[in-house]
């Protein structure tokens, strides 16, 4: 049950602040902040993407946090997979994000029997 509420709280951390984040660039042309994005923008910038255009892609990421946790606490068949997924799919969101997705994805793998996911 503590895993539970762990992926839970972690999920809403995450996948809030993406959702909130993700919108309000979207609103105002910048993240709430600083003008200039956390780490995770030269890891995009790298690959040649305008960190203020993935907006959209926060919203989403966000939208999946929640879904994927729900499915979980619901012990639905996806949820494990979906929460995994959406892990990995965080990771490059570096220093706050990559260390949430990083103790989710250890929490799932560790606590999978508990969960109900043998």
């Amino acid at each position: 049950m503590i895993a539970k509420y762990s992926l839970l709280l972690l999920a809403a951390l995450n996948g809030g602040w993406m959702l909130f984040d993700g919108l309000h660039v979207i609103r105002k042309g910048k993240y709430f902040g600083p003008d200039e994005p956390g780490s995770w923008s030269k890891v995009v910038s790298f690959l040649g993407i305008d960190p203020f255009s993935i907006g959209p892609v926060f919203v989403v990421l966000g939208i999946f946090w929640f879904l994927s946790v729900g499915g979980v606490l619901l012990s639905s068949s996806w949820g494990w997979l979906s929460l995994l997924v959406t892990a990995i799919a965080t990771l490059w969101y570096v220093k706050i994000g990559t260390a949430i997705s990083l103790i989710v994805i250890a929490v799932l793998v560790t606590f999978r029997a508990s969960l109900g996911y043998a």
